[in-house]
């Protein structure tokens, strides 16, 4: 028990952390950060559960003030922002990458090589985060689906770097700490 509060506390620190790599923006207003490969990592590294409680963790932090998004951005006002679908997303995108992870480290994959957990970053991380982020920067923009899925277009190869990242990194620190992703 203490050992998952410590876990899902490190990451939410992480994400944190990478709020530090400077931000800029592209499209929209919505920034690129190294933040969603936190995500990425919570969910890769923690599992599901665990990672999905991290960034849980992390954006209540937000919420209560705490200035941890990328640029120093914190309180209510970034859940009415462009971005809110991105980080309504996180939680899910973590769950998910966490979920395909396990899944696939016991069957398709097996020990899970770095394509395998790239993968899983992937459609996590960048398939479901995109289905939310997408979703809710169109209602508050006022665009249509379409429009703001090509706005969002500009992002995708970062993100794919990030995912494979996110596999290169995950399959280290297993190397290094193999029961990681032990309850």
């Amino acid at each position: 028990m203490e050992r998952n509060i410590t876990l899902i506390a490190l990451f939410a620190a992480l994400i944190a952390a990478l709020g530090l790599v400077p931000k800029f923006d592209l499209a929209g207003g919505v920034p690129i950060t190294a933040q969603s490969m936190g995500v990425m990592l919570a969910g890769s590294l923690l599992g599901a559960r665990r990672g999905a409680l991290a960034v849980l963790l992390f954006l209540f932090l937000v919420a209560l003030g705490l200035p941890l998004l990328a640029g120093g951005r914190g309180g209510l006002g970034v859940f009415a922002g462009p971005t809110v679908g991105f980080l309504i997303g996180w939680p899910a995108a973590a769950f998910v990458t966490g979920w395909l992870v396990g899944v696939w480290r016991d069957g398709l994959f097996g020990r899970m090589p770095v394509a395998g957990t790239a993968l899983a970053a992937l459609v996590g991380g960048v398939g479901v985060l995109y289905a939310f982020g997408i979703g809710g920067f169109a209602l508050i923009t006022e665009q249509s689906l379409t429009a703001s899925a090509a706005i969002m277009l500009v992002f995708i190869p970062g993100d794919i770097i990030k995912a494979v990242l996110t596999g290169f990194i995950t399959q280290g620190v297993l190397r290094a700490r193999p029961g990681l992703l032990r309850a």
